[in-house]
């Protein structure tokens, strides 16, 4: 077993500035290579305070604030542009970027990497897609892929 740090938040594993123990597999080959996460040393303790605090500065300062961006985003519909084929089979697939441009236009400001996407978007339609705003409050959005 491996002890980390995470550096970003991982899924169903923990948020930045957690130390978490995981097999050395997945440790090796895709926490670490894709800078999730920092082998875990006496010295690097120290930064788990500065990752934490870094945290607490871009989450949502208030429950009250969080429920309120939640509201404000189920009411709007999101409208994402993308190529697609005849059959309405996009080439690629929506990103959540992509999603979290067009809740940009819409006048909302969310992070791209809380936005949760169950499975890949790769067709033309209407789809719910959730966002974890704060550790308490998770929205679900509408997005529609339009031909673009």
């Amino acid at each position: 077993m491996a002890k980390l740090i995470l550096t970003n938040e991982v899924t169903g594993l923990g948020e930045p500035g957690d130390v978490v123990e995981v097999k050395d597999g997945y440790a090796r080959n895709f926490l670490i290579p894709r800078s999730l996460a920092t082998p875990w040393t006496k010295g690097a303790e120290k930064d788990v305070t500065a990752i934490r605090r870094a945290r607490k500065a871009r989450e949502i300062a208030s429950l009250d604030d969080a429920k309120a961006l939640a509201d404000s985003l189920k009411a709007k519909p999101v409208t994402v542009k993308a190529n697609a084929g005849p059959s309405g089979r996009l080439f690629g697939a929506v990103t959540t970027g992509e999603i979290a441009e067009a809740v940009a236009a819409n006048g909302g400001t969310v992070d791209k990497r809380k936005i949760e996407i169950g499975q890949p978007i790769r067709a033309l339609g209407d789809y719910s897609v959730s966002i974890r705003l704060h550790p308490e409050v998770s929205a679900k959005i509408n997005v529609k892929v339009v031909k673009g």
